[in-house]
């Protein structure tokens, strides 16, 4: 066989297209050389959170602190020279350049500011080298913003025990000063710092509900260089909502009013909920409400008083949308047997002239026996009225384009799980059996399980928001997103049932149990552990299972690194609601070349304190895994990108040293 052979078609095909971009022998060499000299650095730093849950104050915080990486160099690099306030100080400059500098230049007189600037620039551009200490010249030219890249390059660069670039070093900084220009640069030098401090973002699930802005998280999350998301059930209610599910925009409504968070529907997203207040307050208007009622501020997010007229029309909008949602449920339910969820079917079993429900059994007295929208002879049937509300807010929430930019991102940078650097990110479970086995679901008359049952609902969530309105593929994939919310044991519900009806309308405790999946148990071994990695192709001794989704009991003593170390839940609390429980305010994880770290994190006071006295989250930090060597990037993920890029750039070299492919020396 002649060497011209060994090249098929397809092969030709693509070295073509790639011959544009290195159209010699000369520059295929030079990039050959060049991605194989990245392989030989350290791995980039990857930094892993989960349930934000809408705290964005606390979640941009940690964002911009690298869960305290950022106070650690800079500890590192000032121990000896600088006090711990004045480090505390250079560490809130870095997290918030542009309100610190304004606060403490403010008052200076201009010897003193100059001298601060000159100080302070210093200090950063030290730090900004040692962060980029293991990226390659170009990759950091490339983080750098287009109007001071020259500059911080120059600066990042210079040999200061050289005299005359110690002099040429001195005069940059005093021409920065002199222009008037220190405030922009500090600024500029803060952000480069804050992006290369982490190579990699991923938010293991449930960015929305329960805390405030959701879309200021999700703004920042969009804006970061290198992120990847897996979905949470907070997440796919939401996902599906923007699809336009009835039953996830109702399930989203009743959350959002429950959590008392409804700024993020009509102030983050532009959603108007008119036609929802003005068919509760028509029916109603003198009807018991007050089992819907959640815990109101005195003052609103903006400020603004709440009076008992706004908490009145608050809980009328909440009876209203929680009956809709219940009716909606029940035709999810009906339309798919295979969901096995007709113990939810609950409307049903009401006896509504005595104000009772039939549950197993066993006859349970209604908290609420007012319901002016339900036909006991058709209860899940929605009224004309309720029909044409719900018409309308799916209309808004479709022609919202925040919220349709925020759910793409999530479809194009997001999953029901990754596999990344040898690790298994995923929020909820992966359902099992209590004898340890992957637990089966049927749909479409097959059976799917473990990793096949995530990929089958990946491609069902999309389905339900990209298929053609009107088709029986998109209403069965929005169905599937409603299932994934709460469904009986999907992979990111992981319960048996969801007692929302229960907690909300019966005092009977022993109602309310929302049975774990099995999951749970498995993972508490090393064998379990192992066991769900390789069904997704992974395994090894610095493999690890990284959950999200079930707050750990911190205060209770609970452990978050499980399975004899091969399961690590980050789920401490983000959001404040869970914070009694959990003890702490969250836990996020460091994972660079040497070392993963898992921190715990006190509550976030606010940004306002962080920036006036340097008051930063507080951190206890366990190196729960020391790697044996550095890894190197030829080690990761990215390294085998690189390694298929050297291949096929060998062999396009070879394809012109045999004259197969004409190069391009014009």
């Amino acid at each position: 066989m002649s060497e011209f052979n060994s090249f098929s078609d397809l092969d030709l095909e693509y070295l073509n297209l790639l011959s544009k971009d290195f159209p010699t022998k000369e520059d295929c060499i030079t990039e050959i050389i060049n991605l194989n000299a990245i392989l030989n650095l350290p791995k980039g730093t990857e930094h892993f959170l989960s349930d934000i849950h809408g705290e964005y104050e606390a979640f941009t915080h940690l964002l911009r602190s690298a869960s305290g990486a950022i106070k650690e160099k800079i500890d590192f690099l000032f121990a000896y020279n600088l006090t711990d306030e004045k480090r505390a100080e250079l560490a809130t400059l870095v997290y918030y350049p542009e309100e610190k500098t304004a606060s403490l230049i403010k008052d200076l007189s201009v010897e003193e500011r100059d001298e601060w600037f000159r100080d302070n620039l210093t200090y950063l551009i030290e730090l900004c080298r040692l962060v980029s200490t293991k990226y390659t010249r170009s990759k950091v030219r490339k983080a750098l913003p287009k109007g001071y890249a020259y500059v911080i390059d120059e600066l990042l660069n210079t040999d200061f025990n050289i005299h005359n670039k110690k002099e040429y070093y001195d005069n940059i900084l005093g021409s920065i000063i002199a222009m008037d220009k220190a405030p922009d640069f500090i600024a500029a030098l803060c952000h480069v710092i804050q992006r290369l401090i982490v190579d990699h973002l991923h938010i293991v699930g449930d960015i929305y509900d329960r805390g405030p802005r959701a879309d200021i998280v999700m703004d920042d999350i969009m804006n970061h260089h290198n992120v990847d998301v897996q979905w949470g059930n907070h997440d796919i209610v939401w996902m599906g909502a923007a699809a336009g599910s009835r039953v996830c925009i109702s399930t989203v409504l009743a959350n959002s009013i429950r959590y008392n968070n409804l700024h993020v529907i009509e102030n983050g997203y532009g959603i108007s909920l008119r036609p929802l207040a003005v068919f509760a307050n028509e029916h109603y208007r003198d009807s018991d409400f007050s089992r819907y009622i959640a815990a109101i501020d005195e003052y609103d997010e903006t400020g603004r008083h709440v009076s008992d007229k706004d908490v009145e029309q608050t809980g009328r909008m909440a009876k209203a949308i929680t009956i809709i949602m219940l009716k909606l449920e029940g035709q999810a339910i009906m339309r798919h047997p295979g969901f096995e969820m007709e113990d939810r079917l609950l409307l049903d079993k009401i006896d509504y002239s005595r104000g009772t429900i039939n549950i197993g059994g066993k006859e349970y007295e209604l908290l609420d026996k007012d319901f002016p929208t339900i036909d006991p002879e058709n209860p899940y049937e929605l009224s004309d009225e309720e029909t044409e509300v719900m018409a309308q807010i799916k209309a808004n929430f479709r022609s919202s384009e925040k919220l349709q930019s925020h759910v793409k991102f999530l479809f194009t940078q997001g999953s029901m799980y990754r596999c990344y650097n040898g690790n298994l990110l995923f929020h909820g479970a992966v359902p099992m059996t209590s004898t340890g086995d992957f637990k089966s679901f049927i749909y479409d008359g097959r059976e799917y399980s473990g990793k096949a049952l995530f990929d089958y609902c990946i491609g069902q969530a999309r389905n339900g928001y990209y298929c053609a309105e009107g088709t029986e593929e998109k209403q069965t994939g929005k169905d599937f997103m409603w299932w994934l919310w709460c469904g009986k044991f999907s992979p990111l519900f992981a319960r048996e049932k969801i007692t929302t009806f229960e907690r909300r309308l019966i005092d009977a405790p022993e109602l309310y149990t929302e049975a774990k999946d099995p999951y749970y148990q498995v993972i508490q071994t090393a064998a379990g552990c192992e066991k769900i990695l390789r069904e997704f192709g992974l395994g090894g001794q610095h493999s690890h299972i990284i959950n999200g989704h079930t707050p750990v009991k911190a205060i209770d003593g609970e452990n978050p690194v499980k399975g004899e170390g091969k399961l690590i839940d980050i789920d401490g609390g983000f959001c404040r609601a869970y914070q009694k429980t959990t003890g702490i305010a969250g836990y996020t994880l460091i994972y660079n070349s040497y070392i993963m770290r898992l921190s715990s994190h006190q509550p976030f006071t606010t940004r306002e304190d962080a920036i006036e006295n340097n008051v930063d989250i507080l951190s206890a930090s366990v190196v729960f895994e020391r790697l044996d060597n550095r890894i190197k990037v030829a080690e990761t993920e990215k390294g085998r990108i690189l390694k298929g890029q050297i291949s096929q750039l060998t062999k396009l070299l070879e394809a012109y040293k045999q004259g197969i492919m004409v190069e391009k020396t014009e």
